[in-house]
């Protein structure tokens, strides 16, 4: 025969949750239900003193952490009539049967904190032990509800005063061991493992705020908002003027349809005028913090804080605005961010008034979300000051846009390696020289870092510098070869340097170990050109040998670096030859008698990348060669005497003749006369005399003496030094460069 216990006190409160109970529809956290226990009788010497009761209209709410802990940790007992009517042994039915109560299901657990939610009016503020406080006292564990005359406030840590007067706080009340109580603890770090790793993975700032808004919404809190400074500071900078705080996102579970209740705080719905969007874009609400106030006395203190705590009071409607409603009591937590250095804004978890309130425990989950979020921040911004200073320095290292000389057409692609790196040591240019010609470069240092990028500046600047003093390209890369000797032993880069006359419609071409150039003719032909390897720039003590070849019209030149032909899953050479193949295939669909589009070409050409041939950034330059018919030129050498200056006014006025352009006979010849007066005047050698006819005419004044003409103004005693004012005040352009063997001054006019 089974022997039942003879009162309901006695028996081991059941763990087993239903099995098919309904999900929370705020997102409860994983819970891990216990397999159902066998219930065991207990002999009654081994049962706990039983705390009496207190009649059932006397008894209060759970307020304190101490007692909300305490009564979570225990089991809830049932009604007093349920304890008085099992309180003598149950009487035995027709068949023998002991008739008893079924045991009461464990209720469910509250998001995010683990606390069986319990009708109101049923709690039993329960304490075992030897220590346990008779009927009719308030202990630690009472909350100030208990007593409305204590003044000490809960949320701020300190505990309630009995009606007495101030007495002696009692020693707070650890929760009872118990698998209930290590289950809510697993059910919090769980959560506060999963938020922080969803906070993590951003790597943007609005990334990492939405991270937190989803993590804690709605398994934390029915609603959050995010304030973050306005601007952020970055890095150690010090923000100069008052703090201001910008509604960065807002997120919470949205309103039900059928929901006819007042708004309002009381009714459940929180901040009634904010949207209820979840994908809320950023608020143009301000909050500037006052010095000295509420919210900068919070912020200052960097914990999270109750909303009924005194400080919190204040601060909340300082942030908020007057015209928010906010919950009452321990419904709202107000969490600082702060970074590293400083404070960079709050954060605000709100819940509705039909959900359990926060406890204690919820402000050291709020404080790790505050934590990881802030750092996250921190994080961000630096990577955008640094995204942002890898842009720039890409800009500045690469010319903005291309020179348009005559006789030639250039187009020009640039992609880093990822997106995250976008400057790395590969750079293109194109220069404008003396004679109409033009230099095209291109390069590559070795390495994808911000130093390889500086050395790309320098090299790219040295490059411009020796293009114009007009050396040849053999002695351009000597040079660049020293240079990158100065800068460290390490230092080094691969360069390719073109020199295109579009006269002679010819080019020279000097390498320094880059991959060789491809040259694509009208008729759909591609070849890669034959120049010499040549050594890389830094290897030092190596000569670098140039060769000239033919330029024809129509034809097109690419330079490019070797991220575009060779990867992990091909190398060098067999990357050019698909270049090759390539643009042989795209010339042929425009026809035989004319070049691709320019722009179009070199869209094609970097079609050809495939996932995983991305490994290293890309320099593209493309060059059409136009060139200048030889009908266009007119060329003379004249003898440094003082007949000279005549004899070009003649000739220029023949030519004009010819060309049709009378109109500008006189300009030519007033302009032609200074500039070839000032030559005869310090020249020991011929001069040479050229004009050039395109969508300008240009005309070129060439001696062997290296010093360039300086605008000045002439005083009025002075018998010359007028002849550059007037070059200066009558043409388009003007300029003077200096060449190895003198220099060449010029100036172009317009033709209509």
């Amino acid at each position: 025969m089974t022997e039942h216990p003879t009162s309901h006190e006695g028996r081991q409160p059941p763990r087993a949750a239903r099995p098919n109970a309904p999900a929370d529809p705020r997102g409860a956290l994983l819970r891990t239900p216990d397999p159902a226990e066998t219930v065991e009788p207990e002999s009654r010497d081994s049962r706990a003193p039983r705390e009496s009761c207190e009649p059932r209209e006397s008894r209060e709410p759970l307020g304190s952490q101490g007692s909300v802990r305490a009564a979570a940790a225990l089991p809830a007992k049932g009604r007093p009539d349920d304890d008085a009517e099992h309180s003598q042994p149950a009487p035995a039915d027709a068949s023998g049967d002991e008739g008893h109560r079924p045991r009461p299901e464990t209720p469910p657990t509250d998001i995010g904190r683990g606390v069986p939610m319990q009708p109101t009016g049923a709690d039993h503020s329960t304490r075992r032990g030897a220590d346990a406080a008779p009927a009719g006292h308030t202990g630690a564990g009472r909350t100030a509800a208990d007593h409305p005359e204590a003044g000490t406030e809960h949320g701020a840590g300190g505990a309630a005063l009995p009606p007495g007067g101030p007495r002696e706080p009692a020693p707070p009340t650890l929760p009872a061991p118990g698998p209930g109580n290590s289950r809510r603890e697993a059910d919090r770090l769980r959560f506060v493992g999963a938020a922080t790793r969803r906070i993590a993975r951003g790597i943007d700032l609005d990334e990492i705020v939405m991270g937190l808004c989803r993590a804690t919404v709605p398994t934390f809190a029915d609603a959050i908002l995010v304030y973050l400074r306005d601007p952020l500071p970055v890095g150690d900078e010090r923000p100069v003027g008052p703090v201001v705080l910008r509604l960065r996102r807002t997120d919470r579970i949205p309103e039900n349809a059928d929901d006819t209740s007042d708004t309002g705080a009381e009714s459940g719905q929180l901040l009634p005028a904010l949207p209820v969007q979840p994908d809320l874009a950023p608020a143009a609400e301000l909050c500037e913090v006052r010095t000295g106030g509420a919210l900068a006395e919070v912020l200052r203190g960097v914990r999270p804080v109750f909303a009924d705590a005194p400080a919190a009071r204040a601060a909340l409607p300082e942030l908020l605005g007057e015209d928010r409603a906010v919950p009452n009591g321990r419904r709202a937590i107000l969490a600082p961010l702060r970074g590293r250095r400083r404070v960079i804004g709050a954060a605000v978890f709100l819940r509705r008034p039909d959900r359990a309130a926060f406890e204690q425990d919820d402000l050291l989950v709020a404080a790790q979300l505050a934590t990881h979020t802030a750092l996250g921040i921190d994080k961000a911004v630096l990577y955008g000051r640094e995204a942002y200073i890898a842009d720039e320095l890409q800009r500045t290292m690469l010319p903005e846009t291309l020179p348009q000389p005559t006789g030639v057409r250039l187009a020009s692609r640039y992609l880093p390696a990822a997106e995250t790196a976008r400057v790395g040591g590969d750079w293109y240019d194109a220069i404008p020289l003396p004679g109409s010609r033009v230099a095209l470069v291109v390069g590559d240092v070795m390495g994808h870092s911000m130093t390889s990028a500086a050395i790309m500046g320098q090299l790219r600047t040295t490059a411009q510098t020796l293009a114009g003093l007009d050396l040849p390209p053999q002695e351009v890369l000597h040079h660049l070869d020293e240079q990158a000797q100065r800068l460290g032993t390490d230092r080094m880069a691969t360069c390719l340097y073109a020199v295109y006359d579009p006269v002679a419609h010819r080019i020279t071409i000097a390498n320094a170990g880059h991959p060789p150039p491809v040259l694509l003719h009208i008729g759909g032909r591609a070849e890669v050109l034959r120049v010499p390897a040549g050594a890389p720039i830094g290897v030092g003590g190596v000569d670098f040998e140039a060769v000239e070849l033919d330029a024809p019209a129509g034809a097109t030149l690419l330079l490019y670096t070797d991220g575009l032909v060779e990867s992990r899953l091909r190398d060098v050479w067999t990357g050019i030859e698909q270049l090759r193949e390539r643009l042989a295939a795209t010339a042929q669909l425009t026809g035989s008698d004319h070049s691709p589009p320019l722009e179009a070409l070199c869209d094609e050409v970097l079609d050809m990348l495939g996932p995983g041939d991305r490994d290293d950034d890309i320099a593209l330059l493309a060059a059409r060669f136009d060139g200048i018919a030889p009908s266009d030129v007119a060329y003379w050498y004249l003898e440094p005497e003082d007949s000279a200056p005549g004899r070009a006014r003649r000739l220029a006025r023949r030519a004009l003749a010819r060309w049709g352009l009378e109109d500008l006979t006189d300009s030519v010849e007033l302009l032609v006369s200074e500039v070839v007066t000032n030559a005869v005047r310090y020249a020991s050698r011929p001069i040479t005399l050229r004009l050039l006819r395109t969508d300008v005419l240009r005309c070129e004044v060439g001696d062997d003496v290296p010093q360039l003409p300086r605008l000045r103004q002439a005083r009025a005693t002075d018998e010359g030094g007028r002849g550059l004012y007037l070059v200066n005040r009558m043409a388009r352009r003007w300029g003077a460069t200096r060449l190895s063997t003198g220099k060449v001054v010029w100036f172009e006019l317009n033709r209509s």
